[in-house]
């Protein structure tokens, strides 16, 4: 069974049935059930093409945070070979949140860098849900001149609430750590591109996300605070995230139109957490095509970087 959202209630009461009624006809209690259960399917499947047809971005908000949805290690398992694993920031220590190092991508060697949630309580706990310290956006610039070095392409797998907030992380430095990183990315000669998978959010986010393509999963979400911060500072009422996912244009298509990011990579209908290896292939092929159009290109990265983040508003 699936983690049901709220507003996915008619499928779960329908999938709900169809589970009863296949164990009862399992255990040899019921009899017959097979049409039945062909009919709830039909209509299952119709009341999940209806919730996904047109979601509010509030909605998207709620699937880009699914418990299920494949996190960075998912895609690093299924898409990278060879992966080496990277710790620690030479200074003060590790940080689970961030996970890079170097693999091979299609028989080439690249850079990874990507936030872990975590998939149960114990990894999310170990991985902080996702919100890295100072110490880990160092371990990425650490990796970033590693890359520069041996001029090697970077991926970076973007998927966190934001930077964590705690006094440890302050007193460490997280708004410096986190410039610092911002320049790194941005002054890198080798090409980098960026997925939004789940949650982009603010500094946090753009940390490993200023890359030369950025694309995002249809339904993930990027923005420069949460909705439940904003609603917090708008109307000092949390409750109100819904309006301030509205308003501040939070989705992939809201971006693409934007000219913040370069593509939407689809999902199925129910989202990634339903067909997560149709997702993963489908964010590999997509990575592939945006490194061959950027050696296609034949240009100056760092330049391409610039222009791109300069022209961002200019249009609007």
């Amino acid at each position: 069974m699936y983690n049901y959202l709220d507003f996915e209630k008619p499928v779960a009461d329908l999938e709900g049935k169809i589970l009863e009624l296949k164990k009862l006809s399992e255990s040899g209690e019921a009899v017959d059930v097979a049409d039945e259960i062909t009919r709830l399917e039909k209509r299952a499947r119709e009341a999940l093409n209806e919730a996904y047809r047109s979601l509010t971005p509030w909605q998207k908000a709620q699937v880009a945070r699914h418990p299920d949805r494949p996190h960075c290690l998912d895609y690093v398992d299924a898409l990278f070979t060879d992966f080496t694993g990277l710790a620690g920031d030479r200074s003060f220590g590790d940080d689970n949140a961030i996970i890079g190092g170097f693999a091979r991508f299609g028989g080439e060697p690249v850079a990874i860098l990507g936030q872990e949630k975590g998939a149960d309580t114990k990894s999310r706990l170990k991985h902080n849900f996702g919100m890295a310290r100072p110490e880990g956006y160092r371990k990425a610039v650490r990796i970033m001149e590693l890359a520069d070095r041996f001029n090697v392409p970077l991926v970076t797998l973007v998927d966190t609430a934001g930077a964590y907030p705690g006094i440890g992380a302050e007193e460490r430095g997280q708004a410096e750590a986190i410039a610092r990183s911002t320049s790194a990315s941005l002054g890198l000669k080798v090409p980098v591109v960026s997925v939004i998978i789940g949650e982009g959010g603010s500094g946090g986010a753009i940390a490993i996300a200023t890359a030369n393509k950025v694309y995002m999963l249809e339904h993930s979400i990027y923005s420069v605070i949460s909705p439940e911060g904003a609603a917090s500072i708008l109307w000092h009422d949390s409750t109100r995230a819904k309006d301030a996912a509205t308003s501040m244009r939070i989705t992939a298509q809201h971006l693409l139109e934007l000219k913040v990011i370069d593509g939407i990579i689809d999902e199925p209908v129910g989202g990634a957490h339903r067909s997560r290896d149709t997702v993963i292939a489908a964010t590999g092929k997509q990575i592939e095509a945006a490194f061959e159009e950027l050696a296609g290109a034949n240009m100056d990265y760092r330049e391409h970087r610039r222009e791109k983040f300069l022209a961002i508003g200019r249009a609007l």
